[in-house]
């Protein structure tokens, strides 16, 4: 990997960057008074060699770490209150978040509850209910993401399903951004291509979405126009050579730049994601993947000036809207991204269902078309038929 990608950097958290950095993880939990963390992640990462020798740094340091990884795919209520009763029987004192956005979003969730007196459900980003949290019981954290997708090391919620009602909610305080993050592209070389691609996928809409959003935010604009020209860059050679360490690590930083991005929001891509994700348990950059250019042409009318820019900086051969639409379906065919809604198993009946979860959806309110049920069915019909373009 070329050296130069590597560097502490201060924005949007504390985050050291670069390959084998993770060897600093004790350094990392010191900075944050850490004695005995909890190490939380995901069922089938927990069983790598990857994660004993990450237990084993901290170990030889002198920092004891359990371990929690009870956690879905698509991390829900009880696996975030299993996460808390583990971290207080075991008297941790702090959350080394380790994994994909599955496991960081749960492990954010667990470290922010492990001192509140409220249920989970009453810190969703609904108005001002982020005031309700006791800041006090919210314990340190430490993220270590180990693939390039959600940038959820970077950001100040975790979108946890609520499943009594197969609805994705997010919980939002700005101090949910972790203390300290330790990026280290080694740990993504041996994802397989599959999830390669679509968590690239999801990195991507980030970027996309937050450059597209309603608002001026010429920062958020200025990141994420970087964010997708290293994605459109790197996005391809990882997913052909996952060892490439150049790619690995532009895609890592791809992420983090979306997620810092969609400070200034999202839109339809993430809202009937999400809609779907909560109802089907579906993995959900490949969800996102699979909306991305139907809601790109969708909100056409809205955002073609803007895309007219980014085809200049991708260097694409037509300067509009069509052109990124053209761009995104490549895109998609090359990764293996389903094609339709129907290939991911939803069929016209659950339409209206979606359509309205997707209304009312967070991400909703800044799509640069405004959504209503009528407009965002018509949406979803295009998706599951496979019409664009």
């Amino acid at each position: 990997m070329n050296d130069k990608l590597r560097g502490n950097w201060n924005y949007p958290a504390p985050i050291w960057f670069g390959e084998g950095r993770v060897a600093e993880l004790p350094a990392a939990c010191r900075e944050l008074g850490m004695a005995k963390p909890l190490l939380i992640t995901d069922p089938g990462l927990a069983k790598l060699p990857m994660t004993g020798n990450v237990l084993a740094i901290n170990e030889k340091a002198g920092i004891p770490t359990g371990v929690f990884s009870e956690i879905k795919a698509n991390p829900v209520g009880e696996n975030v209150e299993a996460g808390v009763s583990v971290y207080k029987a075991g008297g941790h004192d702090g959350v080394i978040a380790f994994g994909g956005g599955s496991a960081l979003d749960a492990a954010k969730a667990v470290a922010l509850m492990v001192g509140q007196k409220r249920p989970l459900w009453d810190f969703e980003d609904i108005g001002d209910w982020y005031t309700r949290v006791d800041v006090r019981g919210m314990a340190p954290v430490v993220a270590v993401p180990t693939t390039s997708g959600t940038g959820s090391e970077v950001g100040r919620s975790s979108v946890i399903v609520d499943a009594a009602l197969h609805k994705k909610k997010i919980i939002f305080h700005p101090k949910m951004v972790p203390g300290r993050v330790i990026c280290d592209p080694a740990l993504t070389v041996n994802m397989p291509p599959k999830l390669t691609g679509a968590v690239g996928m999801d990195a991507l809409s980030h970027n996309l979405e937050a450059y597209c959003a309603v608002g001026y935010h010429p920062m958020a604009d200025g990141i994420a126009l970087e964010g997708i020209r290293l994605a459109n860059r790197a996005l391809p050679v990882a997913f052909q050579d996952g060892k490439d360490m150049t790619a690995r690590a532009e895609m890592m930083i791809s992420s983090t730049m979306g997620a810092t991005a969609f400070q200034k929001g999202l839109g339809a891509m993430h809202s009937v994601g999400h809609a779907i994700g909560g109802r089907f348990d579906m993995h959900h950059g490949t969800t996102i993947a699979t909306m991305m250019p139907y809601v790109l042409e969708f909100n056409g009318p809205a955002i073609n000036s803007r895309m007219v820019r980014l085809c200049r900086l991708l260097d694409l051969p037509q300067s509009s809207i069509k052109g990124v639409v053209t761009w995104a379906l490549e895109l998609r065919e090359l990764l293996g991204i389903p094609h339709t809604l129907k290939d991911l198993g939803v069929s016209e009946k659950d339409v209206a269902t979606l359509a309205a979860a997707a209304v009312n959806d967070p991400t909703a309110s800044s799509n640069p078309v405004p959504l209503d049920e009528k407009n965002t069915r018509v949406l979803i019909e295009r998706a599951l038929r496979g019409e664009v373009g």
